[in-house]
Formats: C-alpha cells, sequence, structure tokens
C-alpha cells in the first residue's frame, strides 16, 4: 500500500486533496471505494489475535473500513485534530460527542440558540437519564460566568448559530468551562473548517454535520467528532457497540467532497455577502444578519473568529410574521424550500415550523427566532440570479 498521508508543512489546501490517502496495490489516482461488510483473515490465528487486540487488522466495517479510515484521516489533518470519528449523521456526532462525557448526576451547559434537533436532544433526553441540563444566551459572558460557576462535565455550543448566527466567545467560554471542570464541545457546521478552527481558540471538541458543506450537493448523510486520540477512542467505542457508523460509501462521497470544500465554501460565503447586502437595503426586509455586515452586533468577535468570510447562511426577519414569510418563500423560483444547508444549491427554510418547531414557542422566542424569520442557505449560482430571485419575490409581498 502507498500511504501519502499528511505532512506537517502542507498547507490547507494539499492537505484536502491528499491527507489520509492510501492507494492500493493498484496504484489508483481516486482514493478507493471498499464496499466491504467484513474482512478475511489468513489463519484462525490471526483472527485470534487481532480479536485480542495483538494484530492490527481491519474487523469489521462497523469498526473500520479503509474508506471511512481515509476520510477521518482527512478531516483531521484540515481541522488540526489528533484524531477523528466518523459517524452516520451529524446528529450521531453531536449525540455521541456528549455520550462518552456524561452519566447521570453529571451536568452539561449548552447555548440554547443551536439546531433545534440537538436543543431537543439536550432538553429532553439528558434529563431522563439523570443529567441535569442548563441552556444559557450564546452571546452573554456573564450568562456562561454564572452558568459555570459550579462543576460541570460539558459545554455545548454552535457558532455562528442556528438559524441567527449568535456568535460564541470560544476562548472566553472555553476558560471558563476548563476553570469548571468541563469538556467543550463546539459544533462547527456554520463556520466549517475553512473559516474557523475552534481547536486553536480553546475548544477540546469539535463535530460536524458533514451532510452539509463537507458533501454540500445534497448526496449522503454523515457526521464526525475530532478531538484527542483518547477521547475520539471513547467514540470509536460508542460507535463499534451502538452502531451509528458511517458507510463507506458516503465516506468515500465525503472524502471527495473535502478536496473542493475550500472552493465551494468560500464561493458561497462570496455570494451569501453579496445577496446579505441586498437584503439589507431592501425597504420590506425589517432586519438582516449576516456576520460581515456593519450592523452585525458581534463584529469584533467575527473578526477575531472567522477568517475569511463569514459563512454560507444569512437569515432576515419579516415583520408581516408567517404569512408573509410563506408568501415570500412560495414566490422563490431560484431559492428551493429545503431545511437543508450548506448545498451546492441555494435553499430557503422557516425555521419556527421546520427545524425549530419542536423546542416550541417559548424556545423560539428565548433564540430570538420569530414567525416572520427566513433562514438562506446560499449557493453556488451566479449572484446576480440569486439577486434577481429575492427581488421579484420581495416585489410580491
Amino acid at each position: 500500500m502507498n500511504d501519502d498521508s499528511a505532512q506537517p508543512d502542507w498547507h490547507t489546501a494539499t492537505r484536502a486533496v491528499r491527507a489520509g490517502l492510501t492507494r492500493s496495490q493498484f496504484d489508483e489516482t481516486s482514493e478507493a471505494l471498499y464496499l466491504t461488510s467484513g474482512y478475511v483473515f489468513p489463519s484462525a490465528q490471526a483472527a485470534a489475535d487481532t480479536f485480542a487486540g495483538e494484530l492490527d487488522h481491519d474487523v469489521y466495517s462497523r469498526y473500520t473500513n479503509p474508506t471511512v479510515r481515509m476520510f477521518e484521516e482527512r478531516l483531521a489533518a484540515l481541522e488540526g485534530a489528533q484524531a477523528c470519528a466518523a459517524t452516520a449523521s451529524g446528529m450521531s456526532a453531536v449525540f455521541a460527542s456528549l455520550a462518552v462525557l456524561l452519566e447521570s448526576g453529571d451536568r452539561v451547559v449548552a447555548s440554547r440558540s443551536m439546531f433545534g434537533a440537538i436543543i431537543y436532544v439536550v432538553n429532553e433526553f439528558f434529563p431522563k437519564w439523570g443529567v441535569e441540563t442548563v441552556l444559557v444566551d450564546p452571546t452573554d459572558l456573564d450568562a456562561w460566568a454564572e452558568a459555570l460557576s459550579v462543576p460541570t462535565k460539558a459545554v455545548l455550543f454552535e457558532t455562528p448559530s442556528n438559524p441567527l448566527l449568535a456568535m460564541v466567545d470560544i476562548e472566553e467560554v472555553s476558560a471558563l468551562a476548563h476553570a469548571a471542570g468541563a469538556t467543550v464541545v463546539v459544533d462547527n457546521v456554520f463556520a466549517t473548517p475553512v473559516f474557523s478552527k475552534p481547536l486553536e481558540q480553546g475548544a477540546d471538541v469539535v463535530v460536524y454535520s458533514a451532510t452539509k458543506h463537507i458533501d454540500g450537493q445534497g448526496r449522503v448523510l454523515g457526521g464526525a467528532v475530532l478531538g484527542t486520540k483518547d477521547y475520539v477512542a471513547q467514540i470509536v467505542t460508542l460507535l463499534r457497540n451502538l452502531g451509528p457508523s458511517l458507510s463507506p460509501f458516503n465516506a468515500w462521497v465525503l472524502l471527495k467532497g473535502l478536496e473542493t470544500l475550500d472552493l465551494r465554501v468560500r464561493r458561497m460565503a462570496e455570494n451569501a455577502e453579496t445577496v446579505a447586502r441586498f437584503l439589507e437595503s431592501h425597504p420590506k426586509v425589517a432586519t438582516t444578519i449576516y456576520p460581515t455586515l456593519d450592523s452585525f452586533p458581534q463584529r469584533e468577535l467575527v473578526a477575531q473568529q472567522l477568517t475569511g468570510g463569514g459563512g454560507t447562511v444569512v437569515a432576515v426577519k419579516l415583520d408581516g410574521g408567517q404569512e408573509e414569510a410563506f408568501r415570500f418563500m412560495d414566490a422563490l423560483e431560484v431559492f428551493d424550500i429545503s431545511n437543508n444547508l450548506g448545498d451546492a444549491k441555494s435553499l430557503v427554510t422557516h425555521p419556527a415550523t421546520t427545524t425549530h418547531r419542536r423546542i416550541g414557542a417559548e424556545g423560539r422566542a428565548a433564540a430570538g427566532i420569530t414567525d416572520g424569520t427566513v433562514r438562506f442557505s446560499i449557493g453556488l449560482e451566479d449572484s446576480r440570479d440569486l439577486l434577481a430571485d429575492l427581488e421579484q419575490a420581495l416585489a410580491r409581498l
């Protein structure tokens, strides 16, 4: 096997194409897709030695797979992490990242502004298992300090958050968390490895829904957890025994997605800023939210944490509530209505009735999500066509 693994002096773009690349005896150019559930052993003793941990040999694709391993090694190289464990979805990555840390009697502090399913897990599932959960305003350092003034096992947040792009000060919150004895888990989906490196700013663990920008073309589900080798080893044990492992085919698609991640995300972010500036200037849009706008309330933190762009998501608030939001979305012709994001195609979402419906009216109000909130995921189309589509849809309101 020809191992073209990551070199410490390689730049990010090179790692995105070559890190973790392992060629078979056929010397293929593209990474090989190993569609196999299991593996054979040269002898019964070799099988026994493998299961005893004395021989390094693949056992079962729920445990390890060469294609999955290439994806894990490449993403770890991009993130600057010691190790990576791939999962079947982003939610399985988030759940696993906390499940290996928490047990009955423990305490988790989390941002109240996150993807709805994550809030549901933290607020509904963990308390049933005897875990105390505390949700705080992501932008309020005093609230974080108060919540972390007592011993805590885990801290979880997104930055920028879904859907209103609230920023969490990774360095400050991580310092507070570590003083409380907590492991800091950051969902970096919106920023991507292109614009943010939470591990360099004090976080302990980074999680991704690889379904989003890493695939970025609406094809497969996947997730990833990144951290130290010891921590990721715990994730691997959980995945082996509970089963939410990534399929080799999905890993192969995601692996190829990493090759163009930087190019795609930077272009999408350029489009997003163009769209945001157009919407901010439009008289029928009450509020436009995007990290690089002068009106964004955390511009100083954006400059500190996001390098090279504000991401691919834009949010707006319309004064006419759900009725006006629906009329606006239904009038769009280029944008597709979808709950997904990070796709090559531009998408539009009504969070209150979809992604954040299950957290209830009170939870949405706490996170600042109104019935007139609309979230855009900006894709790779020509920005002139996106602006024309937005203009004609707004003209109908």
